[in-house]
């Protein structure tokens, strides 16, 4: 592994550690998401304490975390597997961000941003596989986690030499989803039904 690439990974995961969700809650003057619905620093939970804008621009910039760090390794000529490690890396930060005392999200929009700059392909896929699940259930963590679970297919059928990278941010995420998928099998997890 070269010390450019030792860089990124590093990059990629400081860049990670920027929290979208508390810092544009603050900007808004909303409640902290950490201490707030869910407890979840992600757009969802933004959505519930502060509605459609505040949650959209998380989205963006938790995307763009993911996005930016590998593209900008795949133009500087990185290894495939390698640029795999990098969108590892850029999650991890989300999910233990150093400057918001390891307390981080669930790093879904992350590692979809991750995926564009090398597989377009298959982040359309993901993100058409979330819509679907999410249109039909209308529970915001089901749709996450049925699409991290065909993330590993998507890419071996796509891009194979981004199977492993991919296998192991489905498997963080899934970790991740650890309370989500307890209250799920106890029909107990939050949805966003029109009726409520």
């Amino acid at each position: 592994m070269s010390a450019l690439t030792l860089l990124m990974i590093l990059a990629a995961y400081l860049l990670g550690s920027i929290s979208s969700a508390v810092l544009i809650c603050k900007i808004w003057r909303l409640p902290d998401p950490r201490l707030s619905g869910s407890g979840n620093p992600g757009a969802t939970n933004v959505y519930r304490v502060g509605g459609k804008l505040p949650a959209l621009l998380t989205l963006l910039f938790d995307v763009l975390k993911g996005m930016i760090p590998v593209w900008g390794s795949y133009f500087l000529g990185i290894e495939p597997f390698f640029l795999g490690l990098i969108a590892v890396a850029a999650c991890l930060g989300h999910i233990f961000p150093l400057y918001f005392n390891f307390r981080g999200g669930k790093a879904v929009a992350t590692a979809l941003g991750s995926m564009f700059p090398v597989a377009w392909e298959m982040a359309l896929l993901l993100i058409a596989t979330w819509l679907i699940v999410f249109k039909l259930s209308r529970i915001s963590s089901l749709a996450a986690l049925v699409t991290v679970c065909l993330a590993p297919f998507y890419a071996f059928w796509i891009k194979p030499q981004y199977t492993v990278p991919v296998i192991m941010i489905s498997a963080l995420i899934l970790w991740r989803h650890q309370a989500n998928i307890a209250r799920l099998t106890s029909g107990k997890e939050t949805s966003f039904r029109r009726d409520q």
